[in-house]
Parts: C-alpha cells; sequence; structure tokens
C-alpha cells in the first residue's frame, strides 16, 4: 500500500486567529487561547514542535470575571530572596495593564516546557477593539453573550467575506496560485 504525504507547508501554516475578549469568563477564553497556541486544533499536532497558530485577543479590558474574585483575588510574585514576595490585586491590574491578565492565565495553561515562551510570543493581546494585525487575520471566533460552547470545546468559527480562506492564504505561500 502506498501512502501519499501531502504538502507539508499546507499542513505546518500558522494562521492568525481573532478573539474578542468581551464579556467572556478568564479561564474558558485562555483554555482555548493555549490549545490554539499549541497546535491542538491541527492533525499534524506534535508535543515536542512549536506548531501553534498565532491568537489575537482584543477588547481585554472587557474580561469577565465570576464570583467575588473581582474583589479578592491577588496575583503574587516570589523571586529567590527570603521576604521578597510581592502581591498585586485585581482591581489594580485590571486599572493599570489589563493584558496581563489574559497573558498570565494563558502562560499558566501551557505545558512549563522550553516551548512555552515561544509560544505566549505568539499572543498578541489589545485593551481596544483595534489592533495591527487586521490585515492578517483569519479566522474570527464569536461565542453567544452567555459564554455557551456549543460543541466539544470548540468555538463556532465565523468567517467574514472579506478575508481570505486560510487554504487560499496557504496555497499562495506556496507558489500554488
Amino acid at each position: 500500500m502506498s501512502q501519499v504525504m501531502g504538502n507539508p507547508v499546507l499542513a505546518n501554516a500558522r494562521l492568525w486567529h481573532h478573539v474578542s475578549a468581551e464579556n467572556r469568563t478568564v479561564g474558558k477564553l485562555a483554555t482555548r487561547i493555549a490549545q490554539v497556541l499549541m497546535g491542538k486544533h491541527k492533525p499534524t499536532f506534535d508535543r515536542s514542535t512549536d506548531c501553534g497558530d498565532y491568537v489575537v485577543v482584543t477588547n481585554c479590558e472587557k474580561v469577565y470575571i465570576s464570583g467575588k474574585k473581582a474583589i479578592e483575588k491577588t496575583y503574587w510574585k516570589q523571586s529567590s530572596y527570603a521576604g521578597n514576595s510581592r502581591s498585586i490585586s485585581y482591581r489594580h491590574i485590571m486599572a493599570t495593564r489589563p493584558e496581563d491578565i489574559i497573558t498570565h492565565a494563558v502562560s499558566r495553561m501551557l505545558p512549563k516546557n522550553k516551548l512555552r515562551k515561544l509560544r505566549l510570543e505568539r499572543l498578541k493581546v489589545f485593551q481596544a477593539d483595534t489592533n495591527p494585525y487586521a490585515s492578517n487575520l483569519i479566522k474570527r471566533y464569536d461565542l453567544s453573550p452567555t459564554g455557551d460552547w456549543s460543541g466539544k470545546g470548540t468555538f463556532p468559527e465565523t468567517t467574514t467575506d472579506r478575508l481570505p480562506g486560510a487554504f487560499e492564504i496557504a496555497k499562495a505561500k506556496a507558489g500554488w496560485a
């Protein structure tokens, strides 16, 4: 039996995903972003290689956190020196730099290995609705306002008409146009 190998350029192409964090729960959003950064949604996923995609998150200042966590949650930072632990409240981080909330949550959901830093470099988080990567975006993910998932842990994909599909862009990069 012969096995035909497909074009690896198409399979390993890095796509750009757009996610709006408006009225989304931090944990559910970070879980899905971590999966896309690792490349678990691709059929060519391998734990030892960095095969994930880019993720652009907008409206991070409008992210939702459940319960009393908005008042009570604190983030701890410790160096190796004795007595040098610092705590910062969730409210203070949301007031000064809300991008760090999503970045911190995604960072903690990625595997703790040498690829973690490379994967986090592909995460782009912005406070406003605008971003400089708007021309690169291929897939946009939307959730219902209540945050319900449709299906098994995936976002329902909505593609705009003005954006070309992922296959067309990968074909153009490979020179198949």
